[in-house]
């Protein structure tokens, strides 16, 4: 009997083993309501069992697709897909089981990552952000836009590379948008209004982060020049365990001696999202399979510390990215942080600077638009409008649109005066009521003394009674400058300075 019985158990452990084995899954991209990068190859991927056939039919197209999983259960298929329409489309793959996914769409997919000034939500999220963006009861109320679609990836950390996300895909409107990335969803609502196509919009972001957090392990260790982060890791590490140890220890005495425990005896927090690599490895490296058009970007807030070593950190993690995408010089365009009292110059002075450094790139000045004593400044609308400038005018083949504030390029000392030149100021700058301001000039000591500065054509003529030979100019180089130089298109110029001294 118990023989039979014991068959019997078998039969149904092996019946129910099989079945769970031979279930076809889905990452959490891969699912109702997202949208897929049109005109494009794009990946279709997930689990099943080894070697098993999976058929896919897509909905835009008769002929049905067949892709084999290997010999541990992972497959991956590239599909065409059609020009970018309202059109919803379903997706039906069948295996051992079924599967359809409803409500597709095709259009543009933007991944949009940093800190939590992208994070920052369009509504007020209860114990998280005191404020919503500007005007976000209205913003929210009008947010009814069921073909931008918004994919919000929860935060996680790992110190290995992980294969999937939580979160799931939903259609933009009042009740969604509310904990949805303001930045993102401004940027991606100018772009649907003018491309007239979906727009899908993947957040990942978290905020308090650093560069080297979002950068591989790889990418890390093979840099002389960001071993010394790894280090300061290690050392952190050391110290959280310490404590850690000291803290049970406490413990353990207490109760030996018979006593109460002291309140006092708080148990050490550790901050996951601070150590390198591990956002890279659970909130990107997911994310890596999903074809998509370019990356949003607005971070370097923690990383102002170390500013210097963030002129080849951030270029080295956005060619980290591209390496892992396989896409190309993919569009990666980014926010130069706006002026607060916590921050540097140097700072900017980075992101400036990466321009150059990272092709097919474009930055948002943000000197307009900041609060010196709010890290979280309200008005995102800006923000999204500028990024979508540069989308529009970059990628979108807007080619007389200006998408840039004056970007400093050259200058020449003229006597006891230094002319400045700038990129992105062809039809001149915009007439001021007042003196410029936020200019400063140098001579050969290296002391900066406020100057005089004019608009003459398409350049600054900077001086000062104080130096009789100069040798540099810098313009709104302080932690929270008020500058007011912007071109004729109204966009701001970027903070810079002509020394490297």
């Amino acid at each position: 009997m118990n023989f039979i019985r014991n068959q019997f158990l078998f039969l149904i452990f092996f019946s129910v083993s099989f079945s769970i084995k031979a279930q076809v899954k889905l990452p959490a991209l891969v699912s109702d309501n997202m949208v897929l990068q049109q005109n494009a190859k794009v990946n279709l991927w997930g689990w099943a069992s080894p070697n098993e056939k999976i058929n896919i039919q897509l909905g835009w197209q008769n002929a049905s697709v067949e892709v084999i999983a290997n010999s541990t259960g992972n497959w991956k298929i590239a599909i065409d897909t059609p020009q970018g329409s309202e059109k919803a489309y379903s997706i039906t793959i069948n295996a051992s089981n079924k599967i359809v996914l409803n409500n597709v769409l095709i259009g543009e997919v933007w991944i949009c990552s940093g800190q939590s000034n992208m994070y920052f939500p369009v509504g007020k999220e209860d114990g998280t952000w005191k404020t919503g963006v500007k005007n976000y009861e209205e913003e929210i109320g009008k947010a009814n836009f069921p073909n931008i679609r918004l994919f919000t990836v929860l935060t996680n950390a790992s110190p290995k590379p992980l294969d999937d996300v939580s979160g799931r895909w939903a259609a933009c409107s009042p009740e969604t948008i509310k904990t949805f990335s303001a930045v993102a969803y401004f940027y991606g609502r100018e772009l649907y209004q003018k491309l007239k196509i979906p727009i899908g919009l993947i957040s990942s972001s978290w905020g308090g982060t650093k560069a080297e957090a979002w950068t591989s392990q790889d990418v890390l260790e093979e840099n002389p020049e960001f071993l010394t982060i790894l280090e300061e890791d290690a050392k952190n590490e050391k110290i959280y365990q310490e404590k850690l140890e000291a803290y049970y220890l406490n413990i353990k005495n207490e109760k030996l001696a018979g006593n109460t425990l002291k309140t006092e005896l708080k148990k050490p927090k550790k901050e996951a999202n601070k150590t390198s690599y591990v956002l890279y490895n659970a909130m990107l490296h997911p994310l890596i399979n999903y074809t998509m058009k370019g990356v949003i970007w607005y971070q370097g807030e923690s990383n102002s510390g170390k500013a210097k070593l963030y002129q080849t950190l951030f270029p080295a993690m956005v060619k980290n990215w591209r390496n892992d995408w396989k896409q190309g010089d993919f569009p990666f365009y980014y926010v130069q942080i706006t002026p607060h009292k916590g921050q540097t110059p140097e700072i900017r002075e980075a992101q400036l600077l990466s321009l150059k450094a990272i092709p097919n790139s474009g930055m948002a000045v943000t000197t307009d638009v900041g609060d010196a004593n709010n890290i979280h400044p309200i008005d995102k609308q800006t923000v999204g409008h500028r990024l979508a400038l540069i989308a529009m005018a970059k990628t979108y083949n807007e080619n007389k649109l200006v998408y840039s504030g004056p970007i400093y390029n050259h200058m020449k000392i003229k006597k006891d005066k230094i002319q400045l030149f700038f990129d992105y100021a062809d039809s001149g700058f915009k007439k001021t009521t007042g003196d410029l301001k936020e200019f400063e000039i140098a001579g050969d000591d290296q002391v900066y003394y406020p100057a005089f500065a004019k608009i003459d054509g398409k350049t600054i003529i900077v001086s000062s009674e104080k130096v009789k030979n100069p040798k540099a100019v810098r313009f709104a180089w302080k932690a929270v400058p008020e500058p007011n130089l912007f071109n004729a298109e109204n966009l701001p110029a970027s903070p810079f300075r002509t020394d490297d001294w």
